[in-house]
């Protein structure tokens, strides 16, 4: 029991420690900008990418994954805006600006790639054009993911009803289409954490290695939101500080939030393999 307790605080002590003096809390806030500037870009670009291949509902589901997992309060706001934009009907698909959409939208991907490669201390080694290219590679995929999703939830009430006919016992699991679309876009995170985690940051790691920072994320990520939920709903003066642009500033410091804690997930996955790597050597 007691070496347990020292093993735990030797972990909690490198993770933090490392994240604290490797300038993590700096690393949260570019991370947290990058993606918010990340985010339109590459809504836009997958939204028209969608509407050129017949799927024309797709802005309303790309909205719905992505701000579903947020507390209402900080989405509702920047949901609206990003429904307002993505219902501008485009057909330059091929033209620049949708080229450029998707290279700023892989910009985000980066600020993961970096801040991955400090929290796990590897030094990127892949050329400039490799990790570029597979960062599109990531907003295309992602891209395909969504409208995948799009379509099946489209079909989701229809598969609903079917079930429901064929199979009697499945009917109090159903739910709601509203609880689909949560749990969906659950799936989408936990899918998205695994992939940018086995494959961003150089070097190779094991997948049940990388598996404690991601509960570890996820468990955080939802204690957080609910800590920073429940803030605004009794304590926060960000509408008299901020007026107009309260909304904007509220989403900024949640994901300042969720990126410092996907670091410091990072960090608890270099932490552990360090701590058992010292072991094995010892032992």
């Amino acid at each position: 029991m007691l070496r347990n307790i020292v093993a735990v605080k030797r972990v909690l002590y490198d993770a933090i420690g490392h994240f604290n003096n490797d300038d993590g809390w700096a690393m949260a806030s570019h991370l947290a900008i990058t993606s918010l500037m990340a985010l339109f870009p590459f809504l836009i670009f997958a939204t028209t990418l969608a509407s050129f291949l017949g799927a024309q509902a797709f802005s309303d589901t790309a909205v719905h994954l992505v701000f579903d997992t947020w507390p209402e309060q900080i989405a509702k706001p920047i949901a609206r805006e990003v429904q307002n934009v993505l219902t501008v009907r485009r057909t330059d698909l091929l033209t620049y600006g949708v080229v450029l959409a998707a290279y700023f939208a892989s910009n985000g991907i980066e600020a993961l790639r970096t801040s991955l490669n400090r929290a796990y201390r590897v030094t990127e080694t892949r050329g400039i054009i490799h990790r570029r290219v597979q960062s599109i590679i990531f907003v295309l995929i992602a891209t395909a993911c969504f409208l995948a999703v799009s379509v099946l939830l489209v079909f989701a009430p229809l598969l609903a009803r079917l079930a429901e006919a064929h199979l009697e016992w499945i009917k109090p699991y159903m739910g709601t289409i509203t609880l689909w679309r949560y749990v969906v876009a659950s799936t989408v995170i936990v899918i998205g954490l695994f992939s940018v985690h086995i494959w961003l940051p150089a070097g190779k790691r094991r997948f049940v290695s990388i598996i404690p920072g991601i509960v570890f994320t996820l468990i955080a990520w939802l204690a957080g939101s609910t800590i920073f939920a429940t803030y605004l709903d009794h304590f926060s003066s960000y509408v008299t500080t901020y007026a107009g642009l309260a909304s904007i500033m509220i989403a900024v410091v949640f994901l300042y939030i969720i990126s410092a804690i996907f670091i410091l997930g990072g960090e608890l996955n270099a932490a552990i393999s360090r701590y058992l790597e010292a072991r094995a050597r010892v032992g």
